[in-house]
């Protein structure tokens, strides 16, 4: 709805379906999730992978990244829009989802959480918004000089269907409980989080919700720059619905301190940031969008949320993830965090030069 040339009526239906999805992702930090975390493809992915104990960090498989990919899968199949696709520059979508991680780990947050954190009131994040818009309009000054991912192949139904059926077996081991870390179905231990059935969901109707508008917080941001402004305007109307159900529930918090699973260190809130955009430009999307891919069939989309999952475990166990502050301790990076952050932006631009001829020899941009 919002990526193809649609009726006015078309287009103001797909901006209010983002707008329920902003309510949903309000509705479930009211019913326990972590504060403006109500859907983080980062985060979630993160938490899974520590599920799966590939770090010491948080340790919880999240239902909503399962919710979401089965509503995706659901509704492009029932749209008849599902197709398998694959084949494009693998190995370069997994790094790019690795440094989009790690970035994402600096700042607290992928681009869907940073709009619900800029809807919940969350200053630092405001801050660290030209951060982000800067990373993708970097990427957009390679895109006009040629660069491009590549472009995905139809391949058979069933590759389509590796990602979701891997989805759907982890949330079938979590639902018999025992197996994974972290707090199984029905246990109140920390991770906050809600209801697991309720998560599930909440996050298929998203799934199914963002499947069906195509939206993006990535190709949000790239609109700040020219073209269409329709995903531009749904991302508006999104953090504008999630602050309305917050400050219902009463949780509308504006301010720099005190705001939930954050930092107020703004240079490497903002470089974080810099880095997500990039990276998620260079790859194709933000961390919910390859998740909504990998249920719409998408190969590509579930390797790079791989690189998210290898990254997010990576961040933890070289001690790269912020850590936010509390009321005794500021937060904030460890040097080795600032270091990855520095080091990912540098071969995010190298890597988007090189595939453009801007040191010379052009890589295989087009393949």
């Amino acid at each position: 709805m919002l990526r193809n040339q649609t009726s006015p009526s078309l287009r103001r239906l797909g901006i209010a379906l983002v707008a329920i999805v902003g309510a949903l992702a309000a509705l479930l930090v009211l019913l326990g999730n972590p504060g403006n975390m109500g859907l983080c493809g980062a985060c979630f992915v993160r938490d899974i992978a520590g599920s799966l104990r590939l770090h010491a960090g948080p340790s919880i498989f999240r239902p909503e990244v399962a919710g979401i990919v089965i509503g995706a899968l659901v509704w492009s199949l029932a749209s008849g829009r599902h197709v398998g696709r694959s084949g494009s520059n693998a190995v370069a979508r997994f790094m790019l989802g690795v440094a989009m991680a790690i970035g994402a780990l600096v700042f607290l947050g992928c681009p869907f959480r940073m709009l619900q954190r800029l809807g919940g009131g969350d200053m630092t994040a405001w801050l660290a918004l030209p951060g982000f818009l800067a990373g993708v309009g970097i990427a957009r000054l390679f895109e006009r000089r040629g660069y491009s991912i590549g472009k995905t192949h139809e391949v058979p139904f069933t590759i389509g269907l590796i990602g979701p059926l891997i989805v759907a077996i982890l949330l079938l081991v979590f639902a018999v409980g025992g197996v994974l870390a972290g707090p199984g179905p029905g246990v109140a231990d920390s991770p906050s989080h809600a209801n697991w059935l309720v998560a599930l969901a909440v996050g298929a109707s998203a799934g199914a919700l963002l499947s069906a508008t195509g939206f993006c917080a990535i190709s949000a941001g790239r609109q700040v720059f020219g073209g269409p402004r329709l995903m531009l305007l749904s991302a508006g109307v999104l953090i504008l619905a999630y602050a309305l159900v917050l400050a219902i529930g009463g949780k509308f918090s504006l301010g720099f301190d005190g705001q939930p699973i954050a930092h107020n260190e703004w240079l490497w809130n903002t470089l974080g940031l810099a880095l997500v955009g990039l990276c998620g430009a260079l790859c194709g999307g933000c961390p919910v969008r390859l998740v909504v891919l990998t249920g719409e069939g998408n190969g590509d989309a579930f390797v790079a949320a791989m690189g998210l999952l290898v990254g997010g475990a990576l961040a933890h166990t070289l001690g790269l993830s912020a850590k936010p502050a509390t009321a005794l301790a500021a937060g904030g990076p460890a040097f080795a965090g600032k270091v990855a952050v520095s080091v990912g932006l540098v071969l995010a631009i190298a890597y988007a030069a090189s595939m453009t001829g801007t040191f010379g020899r052009r890589g295989n941009a087009r393949q």
